[in-house]
């Protein structure tokens, strides 16, 4: 995209009528998610906006890993509906489709240990050990840090199994990440629902990347590691890379860097529009050329692989391995630089804040 196109786009977003998310839609639909409470329910879901809980964030089942705030298998009707138009404000259809696949393969994924325990495939203490991990629709909490209705920076906090979504507001902006989603099994090979993959363009999108490169290219791009066993950036690691590795965008032919961008764009789009705007704005302005991409494993699916797009303003990761080692297993995770729940622009309203 040329500049002159970019500066098009962005004058045309700003004339269309507010239909994306606002902080203010955001802030509505969430005092309304909380009028619909029981005040029990309301002191367990308001934590404080510098309780930990808001900035500590792990993908681990409910059974390995005790969440703060109120689960969502606790709401009543009247109050899924409304958290559901949080959701939609912040997450595009996409978006808002995966999380909520994501949850109910968490579902599926008991009922397929449930197959193997009848079959006779797992024993009865492996089977009391994987029910105490608590997968469950049900079993993923939101907690809402500090005040909406009157505090110029507060959060909300979805998160369970495979899933921790993560919002910060500071006055008029917000920040989105980190954002991951996983999905275990990535695939799903029996039941009802077999053949379901919230996360397919995640995989299919990596897979066309790396192979759309020549010999060459695929030489530096792929590094020579194992597959890691889970995301670099994980919870109890440094949360951004320093080092840039693989292949930079500007190596990359025009049809190849089209691709690289859809892989993006697949990451990218599951936020709300406007926010997914903003983000692909900061990437055009640095350009495609300033974007790494590296690979590690197999470039066939169902063996373990692993990528890692990096730019100085974004990093997405992707990991697939799987306790069989059989690549049905997937991580991924938005970052962007500075901002995970909302330094950048915390540190930036503190400092209006106490200029005013």
């Amino acid at each position: 995209m040329t500049k002159k196109s970019l500066i098009l786009l962005l004058f045309c977003l700003s004339t269309l009528p507010s239909w994306g998310q606002s902080v203010g839609q955001v802030k509505n639909a969430t005092l309304a998610f909380v009028e619909t409470l029981e005040e029990e329910q309301k002191s367990s879901v308001l934590i404080s906006f510098t309780d930990s809980a808001r900035t500590n964030w792990t993908n681990l089942p409910l059974g390995l890993a005790p969440r703060s705030g109120l689960a969502y298998g606790e709401l009543s009707e009247k109050s899924k509906i409304a958290f559901h138009k949080i959701l939609s404000a912040l997450l595009s259809s996409q978006g808002y489709l995966k999380t909520f696949a994501i949850m109910q393969v968490d579902d599926i994924l008991h009922e397929l240990f449930e197959i193997q325990y009848s079959r006779g495939q797992i024993n009865d203490n492996a089977i009391k050990m994987i029910r105490g991990l608590n997968w469950d629709y049900g079993n993923y909490f939101v907690a809402i840090a500090g005040n909406p209705a009157q505090d110029d920076a507060w959060g909300l906090k979805f998160e369970g199994h495979h899933l921790s979504l993560n919002l910060t507001v500071a006055g008029d902006q917000f920040s989105m990440t980190p954002l991951f989603l996983g999905s275990d099994p990535a695939v799903v090979e029996d039941t009802q629902y077999a053949g379901l993959r919230p996360l397919s363009k995640e995989e299919d999108y990596g897979f066309w990347l790396i192979n759309a490169l020549d010999e060459g290219q695929k030489a530096k791009a792929t590094l020579q590691d194992k597959v890691p066993e889970d995301i670099i950036t994980s919870p109890d690691r440094p949360q951004w890379l320093e080092s840039y590795q693989g292949i930079k965008g500007s190596e990359l032919n025009e049809g190849q860097q089209k691709i690289l961008h859809y892989l993006i764009e697949e990451y990218i789009g599951n936020l709300e529009k406007e926010k997914a705007e903003e983000y692909l704005a900061k990437l055009h302005a640095r350009g495609m050329g300033e974007v790494y991409f590296a690979w590690i494993g197999s470039y066939e699916p169902m063996k373990a692989h692993y990528y890692v797009i990096h730019s100085p303003d974004f990093l997405i990761e992707y990991d697939n391995v799987g306790f069989l080692d059989n690549a049905n297993h997937i991580h991924t995770i938005l970052r962007e630089n500075g901002n995970d729940f909302g330094e950048d622009i915390l540190k930036k309203h503190r400092l209006e804040h106490n200029h005013n």
